[in-house]
C-alpha cells in the first residue's frame, strides 16, 4: 500500500484519533484527575483552532520535512465545502492538515517522528 495514495481525509481521519489519545495520556500524565478538567484543557489541543495553529508553528519552525509538508497541503487543498460552525474553513483546513499528517506517519510506522511532532506541540 502508497500511503501517499490514500485520500487525505482518510489519514486525518486516523490521525485525529491517535493525535486526541498523544494529548489524553499527556493530560492525565500530568496529573489532572476530574474528567470536566481532562475535557477543558483538552480543547487546549484538540480545537480546530488549536491543531490549525500548531501545525503553523510546525511550518514556519522549519519542523516538517518535504514530503510531511505535501501531505499538509494536500489535505489543507482538498476540495471541500463542509466543516464545522464553531470555526471558518481555512482553520479546519489547517487543522485536517494536521491530523493527516499525523495519520501518514502512524500508517507509515514511524511513532518516533509522531512522538517527536507531539512533543513540539505539547511542549
Amino acid at each position: 500500500m502508497n500511503v501517499l495514495e490514500i485520500n487525505v481525509l482518510v489519514l486525518a481521519y486516523l490521525g485525529d484519533a491517535i493525535y486526541e489519545n498523544y494529548v489524553r495520556e499527556y493530560l492525565i500524565n500530568k496529573g489532572i484527575g476530574n474528567v470536566n478538567d481532562l475535557q477543558t484543557e483538552s480543547l487546549k489541543y484538540v480545537s480546530a483552532k488549536s491543531q490549525a495553529k500548531y501545525i503553523q508553528e510546525l511550518m514556519d519552525s522549519n519542523v516538517l520535512i518535504e514530503e510531511e509538508l505535501d501531505v499538509v497541503k494536500r489535505a489543507r487543498n482538498y476540495k471541500t465545502t463542509s466543516h464545522p460552525k464553531n470555526c471558518d474553513i481555512v482553520t479546519y483546513k489547517y487543522a485536517t492538515g494536521l491530523e493527516a499528517l499525523i495519520g501518514y506517519l502512524k500508517l507509515k510506522e514511524n511513532k518516533e517522528r509522531i512522538d517527536e511532532i507531539m512533543s513540539f506541540i505539547l511542549k
